[in-house]
């Protein structure tokens, strides 16, 4: 459980906060603070480190991430605004990239968007092809290789559906961004399934 009793109390606002809604109801006391943070925030916890495990690549760097995402989450609380999953996600994305630029930056290197390319048939897309091969641990692979930015939208949109809207507000971006990195995404990933696919078959 999350050690909360001895964090601070500060009321700054976090990276890219939610868009603005009416503010949570006045908490009188830092017990009923806490329970409404575990109420409305810890149910979101595995989509939270999902996120973390997808971007490091590595199970002890995400839970590191993680933990620290959730003391600032609660550092922050009364900051929230809108519904808590995207806005503990940004917290979360901005700790990974935070990390990332520190320990691995050539993953947050920039690249360019103009690169979107128009998506191939939903039909043949890279989950269609990962589950015709019947290879999770391929499809896996194929995630693990796409750069952070691409490989973020892709894990927002499929793995966690979140709305084009949130994936936005977390990644700070525009709307029309996301869709192009989504587009490059898959048809990255689907390019590479099917290289190693015919690999495999050779």
């Amino acid at each position: 459980m999350l050690a909360t009793d001895s964090v601070s109390h500060q009321h700054e606002t976090p990276g890219d906060p939610a868009q603005a809604r009416d503010p949570l109801p006045a908490v009188r006391s830092a017990g009923e603070r806490k329970g409404r943070f575990e109420q409305l925030v810890l149910p979101h916890l595995d989509a939270a480190y999902n996120l973390a495990r997808w971007l490091t690549r590595n199970d002890h760097d995400a839970q590191d991430i993680v933990q620290d995402a959730l003391l600032r989450a609660f550092r922050f609380f009364d900051s929230l605004r809108g519904e808590p999953k995207p806005w503990l996600l940004t917290i979360v994305r901005n700790c990974c990239f935070t990390w990332l630029q520190a320990n691995r930056p050539a993953d947050t290197l920039a690249f360019n968007e103009g690169l979107a390319e128009l998506l191939p048939s939903e039909a043949e897309g890279p989950e269609a092809l990962a589950v015709r091969n019947g290879d999770r641990r391929m499809l896996n692979a194929a995630i693990d290789a796409l750069p952070a930015p691409f490989r973020e939208v892709l894990i927002l949109r499929e793995l966690e559906d979140m709305s084009y809207k949130d994936i936005a507000r977390i990644a700070g971006v525009p709307i029309g961004t996301v869709m192009s990195r989504l587009a490059r995404a898959r048809r990255m990933l689907a390019d590479s399934l099917r290289d190693t696919h015919n690999i495999s078959r050779t």
